[in-house]
């Protein structure tokens, strides 16, 4: 599919954005209105009931309710946002991600009234957003391919019979979606028909599409994207690689730039493969296209997000570029200030995702107040969050609380400090996954850059949390002694002393 650029989107070419409202919360919406300050543009900033008191409420300019709680009536309610922009002249929407960064109705809708989406054309967003779609458009540029089916699957004997010409196992994908949704591996033919239906089931929940097709499923992959930027000149440049194989129930924890194992080579032939994903459909705006990669470093399209990711900070660190600025810029008009031999890798930089779930239960959900919250401070680590001590996790939305981001000269380095900056933040109330964190930063096969998305499968058991927790509670409760028998020593005239001490608390993950 060939995306061309919209009428609209001619007419607000070169408009300077003087006033963005962010159609986001928490973190993002933070993370969006501290660049929009750097640069001079006003803010406004949209929340829920449950959000009166949220600090992206506190530190837009102008802020506006635009409904209850759950998200279905205020976040993705795109009548009420653009209602609020033309009332307060906006002249732009930043969606963040999730919510409505992906809904092209919105991006249209934003457009055709005369206000400026900050991301890519509709029609782009249509096209990544269906898989099926998304495959035909990339084939054209020679962008290697997962062995599968190129149309949606629903005739269970068709889809038995391209099964075992692939080759099990293969795995079974929504059209319609992502984040593991509608997804599910078959092993052999006798699990086919259950799994099918699951995943249709799934599909149709998730997405009002139960449309599936079938692939081959790599075994012990890693998944590894890249950031592309494209304004809409037709420039388009990759800013390199995003390593995000560690991972829980499909869904991303730790993310770290560059990633340990592609050859200047491989790394080469990604990027163009990468941009040539974004040439299919003509992108402008930040985007991230994802690869699976096996074993020999054979690397295939998985998908293309188009928006900005939750792990885009590591990139930032990397190559000094503050990629929402560049959207911001993009969305003016303007084109890129810098082309693709400008660019280059410099040091090593991680992310951890801060959730309020709890590691030893499955990583379910936590919520709650947070008793304490104390950042981690010092040279190279960045916390991208969107709360407060004394704030409460709300039950209506993601549970990610902070992106924690350390940055070094190298990977070895950027790994001690975060395994520093994971001891230093001070989270109580609420379950997190910070512990976990330190497992991963701790572990051999991660340190070694030997792992693949199957390292919590293999590797983690809420019990090592448990044992460690015991371990650390045993080595407290030691100090503590020996602090209290040489307190209560006698002097040398055999009195105790009596005094009053003030103890510095070490807070253990």
């Amino acid at each position: 599919m060939n995306c061309k650029l919209p009428k609209s989107n001619q007419l607000l070419l070169m408009k300077k954005i003087k006033k963005v409202l962010v159609a986001n919360r928490g973190e993002i919406a933070m993370r969006v209105m501290r660049s929009c300050r750097e640069a001079g543009i006003k803010t406004v900033a949209i929340y829920s009931e449950a959000d009166r008191e949220a600090l992206h409420v506190r530190y837009a300019d102008e802020a506006v309710c635009v409904g209850p709680p759950a998200s279905a009536e205020s976040y993705l309610r795109g009548d009420k946002i653009i209602d609020v922009c033309k009332r307060l002249e906006v002249d732009a929407v930043h969606p963040g991600y999730g919510f409505l960064s992906e809904n092209a109705d919105f991006g249209e809708l934003t457009e055709k009234s005369g206000i400026k989406f900050i991301g890519p054309s509709p029609e782009a967003i249509r096209t990544m957003g269906d898989k099926l779609a998304a495959k035909a458009a990339v084939a054209k540029f020679d962008v290697p391919l997962v062995p599968g089916v190129d149309h949606a699957i629903t005739d269970i004997t068709e889809s038995k019979k391209v099964a075992e010409e692939i080759g099990y196992p293969i795995l079974i994908k929504a059209s319609a979606g992502g984040g593991g949704k509608g997804m599910r591996i078959v092993n052999n033919t006798e699990e086919f028909e259950e799994q099918m239906d699951r995943a249709i089931s799934e599909a149709k929940s998730a997405f009002g599409d139960g449309s599936v097709f079938i692939e081959k499923f790599v075994t012990s992959p890693r998944h590894i994207e890249f950031q592309i930027l494209g304004d809409e000149h037709g420039n388009i440049v990759h800013l390199f690689e995003r390593e995000c194989s560690i991972q829980r129930r499909h869904q991303k924890v730790v993310e770290e730039a560059p990633s340990s194992i592609l050859t200047p080579e491989v790394r080469k032939a990604m990027g163009d493969a990468a941009v040539g994903v974004a040439k299919a459909c003509n992108y402008y705006g930040a985007g991230t296209v994802e690869f699976i990669v096996d074993d020999k470093l054979n690397f295939y399209f998985l998908e293309m997000n188009t928006r900005l990711q939750v792990e885009h900070p590591v990139t930032e660190e990397i190559t000094g570029i503050d990629l929402v600025k560049e959207q911001i810029k993009i969305a003016e008009g303007q084109e890129l200030s810098f082309r693709q031999e400008d660019l280059s890798i410099n040091g090593h930089a991680f992310e951890l995702r801060v959730y309020a779930e709890d590691p030893k239960n499955n990583f379910l959900p936590d919520i709650g107040r947070l008793n304490r919250y104390e950042r981690p401070q010092g040279p190279g680590v960045r916390v991208d969050d969107g709360f407060e001590e004394g704030m409460e996790i709300p039950i209506y939305y993601d549970p990610m609380i902070a992106k924690l981001v350390t940055y070094a000269e190298d990977r070895e380095q950027a790994i001690g400090r975060m395994i520093r900056a994971i001891e230093e933040y001070n989270i109580s109330g609420v379950a997190t996954t910070l512990d976990f964190g330190a497992y991963v930063f701790n572990h051999d096969a991660f340190t070694s850059g030997q792992f693949n998305t199957k390292f919590v499968e293999k590797y983690f058991t809420p019990d090592v949390l448990a044992h460690t927790t015991a371990e650390v509670e045993k080595e407290i409760a030691a100090v503590l002694t020996a602090a209290l028998v040489e307190k209560n020593k006698p002097d040398q005239n055999g009195n105790h002393k009596v005094e009053n001490s003030s103890w510095q608390k070490r807070r253990w993950a």
